[in-house]
């Protein structure tokens, strides 16, 4: 699976070992960085694996930092993008399976390596069920976030 990872400066030593871990388990990884524990700004991140997601060049996406939150704030401000952030196993089953999320926020401040790459392999394994109830509430998600879009344009 091609994976987009990227992490800012709290989630820096957690993305490396997510990141290994995933290659070395032959996923495809493309890094967006940070690049070190260097103060950094956590959108900057939550954007670059999001375009790549949103525009299918990656099949999901993970983003770390110090709690996951911030990153899925901004991760779900790009269109097509359901970031969750997720502290448990069955959260990760869940998001992917009732939600469809694309994206997986964690936080290097609460989840150890072990941790983590227990919820990010539920999360990669995990299919979304679909059928009438899951799917009808994406599809309502999906036609909020075309009409929010909608009406940007005509305040443009």
């Amino acid at each position: 699976m091609k994976i987009a990872i990227a992490a800012d400066h709290a989630g820096y030593s957690l993305k490396e070992a997510l990141r290994q871990r995933l290659s070395a388990g032959g996923h495809d990884v493309l890094d967006f960085g940070t690049t070190s524990s260097e103060s950094t700004d956590y959108p900057d991140y939550a954007l670059a694996v999001s375009e790549q997601v949103a525009c299918g060049e990656a099949t999901r996406g993970i983003l770390v930092c110090s709690t996951g939150i911030g990153m899925s704030i901004a991760a779900n401000k790009v269109s097509g993008i359901r970031a969750a952030v997720v502290t448990s196993e069955q959260g990760a089953e869940l998001t992917r399976s009732h939600n469809d999320a694309n994206v997986i926020a964690l936080g290097a401040k609460f989840l150890n390596i072990d941790e983590a790459s227990r919820l990010v392999a539920i999360f990669l394994s995990t299919e979304f069920d679909g059928g009438p109830r899951h799917a009808r509430r994406i599809e309502k998600i999906a036609a909020m976030e075309s009409k929010a879009h909608e009406e940007q344009a005509t305040r443009a």
